[in-house]
């Protein structure tokens, strides 16, 4: 264990916000509480950017019981933000630092955030700061490197799966009007939040049917075969797909190019569901329709996991547990450990291993045909939504001899 190191503790959040990064935060600001070396507890509103405008509040001040009401409350408190730190930023920002004696730094946020923290840590290292520099892992996309999953991850798949069956009911019941029903998802270079929506059902008649994921090159004459077969099995078709499925050259489906790009180089592109839909109905004469829950799917509090919720507050504390002990230039990372049931330890590894790194859905998590989960995916990912979904029934729709 390193010397201890007095002086204050700066917290922010940053990126897509979900429904337990609040949870992250109030993990930070308890467990800073409890050491004495920790000499104030300070947010950042609006991530590194607020920090660059002097944007700073006391979070030692809040009352517990606006803490506790936080673990349970989605979005980002402290405000977000998609800021890619300039070279002319660093100075500032360490200046600024050092003038408030903060000595630990805690950012959590997902791919970009980290590579924020890293090269907060490495400016500090450069000019013989010393700080303590710790990311807290959070995104919906499921995509960082090294951690078995990521805090958020659990809560949009939950949703995702209760709100895919939900669909399903709907189509199953409008099938003879609109037989096909196309649900888009976040997701932005991974899968993984496309195959959760698998993890609702029960039966082959249950939605999904078919789920395409951009790790697998889309093709849309072999989509028109699926959706062809899959009407013609059960009379209705249920299709789940991330918002960046590719051609084989690449290209977002139904897009030429994005309407707008982020600080860090992100494309956003036109729905490929409204496009397909438009396909579905022109080549196949099906009517079809698509779903895009939008920002709420990653924000439903509703339908969030308790497990999510508890180790996103776990990786918090543990950010702090560990800066305190000396580590630093670390993302909090989480363990799964082998045996029967489910259980995720905590460790933290180097932020170079992280930052800018994107974790693809493992192709044995797919089907030999790409176009579904295999049972692999729904032992990695069911433990991980917080228990079961609501349970459904038919009716058996006895006929009447005599009518």
């Amino acid at each position: 264990m390193s010397a201890e190191l007095k002086g204050k503790l700066v917290v922010g959040q940053s990126g897509g916000c979900t429904a337990v990064i609040n949870s992250s935060l109030v993990g930070v600001v308890e467990e800073a509480q409890t050491h004495r070396c920790i000499r104030g507890v300070l947010g950042m509103l609006h991530g590194i950017e607020g920090l660059l405008r002097g944007e700073v509040v006391d979070l030692s001040a809040e009352r517990p019981s606006t803490l506790q009401a936080l673990r349970r409350t989605p979005s980002a408190a402290l405000g977000s933000c998609r800021y890619r730190l300039q070279d002319d930023d660093i100075a500032q920002i360490i200046d600024q630092l050092r003038r408030h004696d903060v000595r630990y730094f805690v950012y959590i946020g997902g791919n970009d955030s980290a590579d924020t923290s890293l090269r907060v840590s490495r400016a500090a290292q450069e000019v013989g700061y010393e700080m303590r520099v710790m990311a807290v892992p959070k995104t919906i996309d499921n995509d960082l490197p090294v951690t078995d999953h990521c805090p958020g991850y659990g809560s949009i798949a939950r949703f995702v799966a209760q709100s895919t069956r939900d669909a399903g009911m709907d189509t199953e019941a409008m099938k003879r009007y609109d037989p096909v029903k196309i649900v888009e998802v976040m997701g932005r270079d991974a899968g993984w939040v496309a195959a959760a929506s698998a993890l609702g059902k029960r039966d082959p008649a249950d939605a999904p049917h078919l789920i395409y994921v951009p790790e697998v090159v889309f093709d849309e004459a072999r989509f028109l075969d699926d959706v062809r077969r899959v009407h013609g099995e059960i009379g209705y078709v249920v299709v789940v797909l991330t918002e960046t499925i590719r051609d084989a050259r690449g290209r977002v489906v139904g897009s030429d190019k994005p309407y707008f790009v982020d600080p860090f180089g992100h494309g956003y592109y036109e729905s490929p569901a409204a496009y397909l839909c438009r396909l579905v109905t022109r080549e196949l004469g099906l009517r079809a329709r698509f779903d895009k829950p939008g920002t709420i799917q990653r924000m439903s509090m509703a339908l969030a996991s308790g497990v999510d919720l508890e180790e996103a507050h776990l990786v918090g504390r543990r950010a702090v547990k560990y800066a305190v002990e000396g580590r630093s230039g670390q993302m909090v990372v989480l363990v799964r450990e082998n045996g029967s049931g489910y259980r995720c330890i905590t460790d933290s590894a180097p932020l170079e291993e992280i930052a800018n790194a994107v974790k693809p859905l493992p192709r044995e998590f797919l089907n030999a045909d790409g176009n579904f989960v295999s049972d692999g995916f729904l032992r990695y990912a069911t433990p991980l939504i917080g228990g079961p979904l609501l349970e459904y029934a038919r009716l058996e729709r006895h006929p009447v001899a005599e009518w």
